[in-house]
């Protein structure tokens, strides 16, 4: 299989995919796309929050297919780094890049992360650090099953990355580096 100049980024919530696969988008002066910026816009043109789409997406397997299928249709690029959950899967020839985080982490980031990102605020719509913990862990079960059911995966399954990436023991520069330095290795 042809290898493509795609970085597809996955991992746990709060692990920091959209920053670390925009600033490394950046460094290696290609494009940027989240599906979960995508799922949030859509879902903030429906009037519901992302935890409410997700809820919506587990009885509603076409919320699913049109987030697929945006990723596909994006996945036909070049020079592209992708944050999606599935991207992975998606698009095979890519770089899969995981990263891992505590919840007990994530809740702290995502909390700080809520005041820094307007659409991320309105969508989550969470206001303590313990409501947002017990979201996270919602997602995660919810994602889990729907993406066992709906394409038999398990997407937090080390075995479907080329590399992954404890961001609780690195910094965002550090990650990014990380990522850089092991996608270049990748493409050799």
């Amino acid at each position: 299989m042809k290898k493509k100049h795609i970085i597809t980024i996955a991992g746990d919530l709060g692990s920091g995919k959209s920053s670390t696969a925009k600033g490394e988008a950046e460094l290696l002066e290609y494009k940027h796309f989240s599906s979960g910026d995508f799922m949030r816009e859509v879902g903030l043109k429906k009037n519901v929050n992302l935890m409410e789409r997700s809820e919506q997406a587990e009885k509603d397997k076409s919320i699913d297919e049109e987030i697929d299928e945006k990723i596909r249709e994006v996945g036909k690029g070049d020079n592209l780094v992708i944050d999606s959950r599935l991207a992975y899967h998606w698009i095979p020839e890519s770089f899969k890049v995981y990263l891992k985080l505590d919840p007990e982490i994530a809740k702290k980031r995502i909390f700080e992360d809520l005041n820094n990102n307007p659409l991320r605020k309105e969508s989550e719509g969470s206001q303590s650090e313990e409501e947002i913990y017990q979201k996270i862990i919602k997602r995660r079960e919810s994602e889990k099953k729907r993406y066992k059911e709906i394409y038999n995966l398990d997407h937090t399954d080390p075995k479907n990355f080329d590399l992954v990436v404890d961001t609780s023991k690195h910094n965002l520069e550090e990650v990014i580096q990380i990522i850089k330095d092991e996608y270049i290795n990748w493409l050799r």
